[in-house]
């Protein structure tokens, strides 16, 4: 049996260069100005506004526990609660006015400690300022002395390791985001010049419909091809957001553009032009201070994503050390069951289109596997072995996708991962349903929603593939954390229901 050869964990840009035509006498740089080394898929992306949240949690955390370190040590030594209070509610504010939490800033770390030192020096002054007010019998308590100095010191500490791992995460591009823009417009260089200064975003490239009229490069970021090569171009998962720089006044064209673009799983937004920048909507926001207007995409909520992903972490491996001996005994049963390997790999679509190699128990005899999944299973199908019968009808196969889970490429709870190039009848399911790539918003789970509403097994009727991808994209809309944990519960007694499963 030949198995697909693994993915990288990083794709390097050389590597992934767009396989655009120069014109002639043109010799253009494809990579660009503000193309990261190494491109990372937009899973492995931070969200900067949630770890500067952790790092503000974290700057507050150790004040708090230098003052029960010093009040444990010496109990009779006066640090007043309010002291406390004051201290680790203004710190993080102080730190960001002096503006230690900026991704922008490019200071080296000696100047980082100074900003951190002097930001801390007022947070403490104004917490020793409220001791004195409030009659302390001393000016500076030794306490106050001690706290500041076993508090300050692990700031300071948190500080040194956030300069280095934001220096760290920016070089690799983990911090920064990916954005195609689309329409080289004038809009389009202003936006890209404001970029190269602020550094917000990683400019990957551009797409003009224009052909012949438009340009090679823009501010030195060259233009990949048309909105057509966009759709299924092999950048594309490594894209966050794509940004539509046609005028707004243009409304025919915008229009035309969304509708198409809709049909992807990133993120779209529209440029808004200078007059428009007034109006009041909850959907715009700002990159490198260009205004933008929120049109489509996946949800945005880093929170609900980190517990999501602590959900994933916590009861997957405790799900681990659960099924090992379960896991053990079907590779032992499927070793003696018929030649060939325990375990099969298939190329599936992850988030964000990104393309992932999915690990299950082989259930198929290995002179027949279909690896690309063009010929679906079914009931009686003769390729499945009679171990393999019996693991795709209680869902054990599946049980490998841990790891996939483990390792960041799945969910525990999610659409389920659709082999690439699946066929309903002789057409690719994808192109079934306009809304097909709206299910990689999120990443692909070992059980979902449309799993415990009965959309499991084989999709061969178009009408299958739209409900199936409708209860996906409801899923998507009203994810939560106590959803997930109701629908893992209901999953087993679903499937020890389902009389009709034979995936």
């Amino acid at each position: 049996m030949s198995l697909a050869e693994p993915l990288p964990r990083q794709v390097r840009a050389s590597v992934d260069e767009p396989q655009a035509t120069d014109l002639p006498g043109q010799s253009i740089d494809r990579r660009g100005p503000m193309r990261p080394a190494v491109l990372e898929p937009s899973r492995r992306r931070l969200s900067g506004r949630l770890v500067t949240r952790m790092f503000q949690i974290g700057d507050i955390l150790a004040l708090c526990i230098g003052a029960a370190l010093v009040h444990q040590a010496m109990p009779s030594l006066d640090l007043r609660l309010l002291t406390v209070i004051v201290a680790a509610a203004s710190s993080p504010l102080m730190l960001a006015m002096a503006g230690a939490y900026n991704f922008s800033r490019r200071e080296n770390i000696a100047i980082q400690a100074v900003v951190v030192c002097a930001a801390m020096g007022a947070s403490l002054g104004a917490a020793a300022l409220v001791l004195i007010f409030s009659g302390s019998s001393e000016a500076v308590p030794r306490a106050f002395q001690l706290w500041a100095l076993f508090g300050a010191l692990p700031v300071l500490g948190l500080h040194i390791l956030w300069w280095a791992l934001v220096r760290r995460w920016r070089a690799t591009g983990r911090l920064t985001p990916n954005i195609i823009v689309v329409g080289a417009t004038g809009a389009a260089s202003r936006l890209i010049n404001s970029l190269l200064q602020s550094r917000d975003a990683h400019v990957l490239g551009l797409f003009d419909d224009r052909a012949a009229r438009s340009p090679s490069t823009v501010e030195g970021v060259p233009v990949l091809g048309g909105t057509r090569d966009l759709m299924n171009h092999r950048i594309m998962p490594y894209v966050d957001r794509l940004v539509i720089s046609v005028p707004s006044k243009a409304r025919q064209r915008v229009r035309e553009l969304i509708e198409r673009l809709q049909v992807l799983p990133n993120e779209i937004v529209l440029l808004l032009d200078k007059d428009e920048d007034g109006r009041e909507s909850d959907a715009i926001s700002r990159i490198a201070d260009v205004p933008l207007a929120h049109i489509s995409g996946p949800p945005s909520n880093e929170v609900r994503a980190l517990f999501k992903r602590i959900q994933d972490v916590v009861i997957g491996a405790l799900a681990l050390v659960l099924t090992f001996p379960i896991m053990l005994a079907t590779m032992v049963a499927i070793k003696l069951d018929s030649p060939g390997p325990i375990f099969f790999r298939q190329r599936r679509h992850g988030f964000n289109n990104e393309e992932i190699l999915v690990w299950k128990f082989r259930s198929m005899r290995v002179e027949m596997t279909d690896a690309k999944a063009h010929q679906q299973v079914r009931a009686g199908d003769a390729r499945v072995t009679r171990v393999g019968r019996f693991i795709r009808k209680t869902s054990i196969d599946e049980l490998p996708q841990i790891f996939n889970v483990l390792a960041g490429q799945m969910s525990l709870v999610g659409p389920r991962p659709h082999a690439i190039g699946m066929k309903t009848g002789d057409v690719e399911s994808a192109r079934l349903v306009a809304e097909y790539a709206h299910r990689h918003q999120m990443k692909p789970g070992m059980t979902g929603w449309a799993a415990i509403k009965g959309s499991r097994g084989p999709v061969d009727t178009p009408e299958l593939v739209e409900r199936r991808v409708a209860l996906d994209i409801e899923y998507i809309q009203r994810q939560s954390f106590w959803l997930d944990l109701w629908i893992m519960f209901i999953t087993v007694p679903v499937l020890i229901g389902d009389t009709k499963a034979i995936r």
